[in-house]
């Protein structure tokens, strides 16, 4: 053989080398990853905490590690706070109240990630999944107690959702929507369907972040015919470093609740008022749907067999906004109020046809109920912040970056089978450009390195692998 033809298969044998894919991780074990499916990536779990954990860390290192960036620099800027606080306030405050057995899964994801050599330990990975809480409800407790004087925006309006059953629906049974309201930042990568059939408790399919172990935006439904979905409370305060965290009750009512009660009393018992949400919570074996107004100091629960309810981030309770926000419940320009308006309006209209495709025709819905004009901005149930020539009370100046980035909904045949409908991006207005935004607001340049474009993306069907 000559000297060239040693080189040429020298040359080949190399090349089929670096093309052939790493050996699997055995480790990884019944956990899967599926091909990005219209901005959305699948990803299955399955087996112990420390099991589930792993697989997690496993599959979406590269996900984890640049969302954890991300969420540093937003706490950062938003609150004057570095990422040493937050890993501290994690250590200090959060840990001591976490359960052993997501301890355990926590743990798994942080020895997935140093395995793959992303430097990242566990105060990191608990301060990603407490960013919710830490950031607009710990750090203004924690000024008021060390006398800082550090100004926090109030609570942002997050997210638009609905729930109804009875009457109102096209088949007599559950229907629910939402989409999530959040900078476009970390909202372009909450784009995580996870499929979690735990050792323990009920499987479950919920959207969700990169190595946070809830939704954060909290749409899940689980085995026990249980749908799950929330919005916050907006400019609400109040925080006990004694209670459990948010991500914690969440995740764990999630997985085992397989009532309405149930599910309320795990998210009441150790209540830290981090996080504080209006619940929506439907049970399908019963038609039965709940909203469950969870403050720190006021606690309110409603429920029917036949009716809605929705969320706009107005609160409900007259005591909880006396005590515990500094709401404006007669201000109808402002966007939870408008939002909760246009909720009326679209629920009475379609009383009797609710269904899924009205469900996402509502998440996409366009009208500013205090102008009567279709315009979209933060008025309006489809969510563009970014679209407002009024900015939002509570997003980081001059015009939030931010808005609606994804959509769910689900109806009780989904409900049984554990599926629901999701899509990506604004369902309304022009798509989000990244460099039109920041050609317009200069201001906004620090958001440079990890900005995305954010165009709308068709509804996609999710089943969950595990059916009940």
């Amino acid at each position: 053989m000559s000297l060239l033809s040693v080189r040429l298969l020298l040359i080949v044998s190399l090349a089929l080398c670096a093309a052939s894919p790493r050996p699997r991780d055995p480790r990884i074990g019944k956990g899967s990853r599926q091909p990005m499916n219209n901005g959305w990536i699948a990803v299955h779990l399955e087996g112990t905490p420390s099991e589930i954990g792993y697989q997690h860390g496993a599959l979406l290192h590269h996900e984890i590690a640049e969302l954890q960036k991300v969420i540093a620099l937003e706490l950062e800027r938003d609150t004057k706070k570095d990422w040493d606080f937050y890993r501290k306030a994690a250590e200090e405050i959060l840990w001591p109240k976490v359960d052993q057995e997501y301890r355990e899964e926590l743990q798994g994801i942080v020895e997935a990630l140093n395995k793959r050599r992303i430097r990242l330990d566990i105060w990191d990975i608990v301060a990603l999944n407490g960013f919710l809480e830490l950031g607009p409800y710990y750090v203004p407790y924690f000024d008021k107690l060390h006398g800082e004087k550090n100004p926090k925006p109030p609570v942002p309006e997050r997210c638009s959702a609905f729930i109804a059953t009875g009457s109102y629906t096209k088949d007599g049974k559950i229907v629910l929507g939402h989409n999530a309201w959040t900078g476009y930042l970390n909202g372009q990568r909450w784009n995580i369907v996870f499929d979690v059939v735990p050792a323990k408790g009920n499987a479950f399919i919920m959207d969700g972040l990169p190595g946070v172990i809830h939704s954060g935006d909290d749409f899940a439904i689980n085995a026990a015919g249980l749908a799950i979905t929330e919005t916050t409370i907006s400019n609400f305060s109040g925080f006990d470093p004694e209670g459990t965290p948010e991500f914690v009750r969440a995740r764990k009512a999630m997985q085992y609740a397989e009532s309405i009660d149930e599910f309320s009393a795990i998210m009441i018992e150790g209540n830290n008022g981090g996080y504080a949400n209006n619940w929506l919570i439907g049970d399908n074996k019963t038609g039965e749907i709940a909203s469950l107004e969870l403050g720190l100091k006021n606690v309110t629960l409603r429920r029917t067999t036949d009716g809605y309810f929705s969320g706009s981030n107005y609160p409900v309770n007259e005591k909880l906004i006396a005590e515990e926000t500094a709401f404006p419940v007669h201000d109808k320009s402002v966007s939870a109020n408008a939002r909760r308006i246009r909720w009326d309006q679209l629920l009475t209209a379609h009383k009797g046809q609710i269904d899924v495709a009205a469900g996402q025709s509502f998440l996409s819905d366009s009208i500013d109920s205090f102008t009567g004009k279709d315009d979209p901005n933060e008025r309006t149930l489809c969510g563009r912040i970014d679209l407002s020539p009024r900015g939002m009370t509570g997003w980081i100046p001059p015009y939030g970056i931010g808005g609606a980035v994804q959509n769910k909904v689900a109806d009780s045949a989904m409900i049984s089978a554990m599926s629901f409908y999701g899509a990506i991006g604004p369902q309304c207005g022009p798509p989000f450009s990244a460099r039109e935004h920041l050609a317009k607001y200069p201001d906004n340049r620090w958001a440079t390195q990890y900005l995305r474009d954010l165009p709308a993306r068709p509804w996609t069907r999710f089943q969950a692998a595990a059916r009940p």
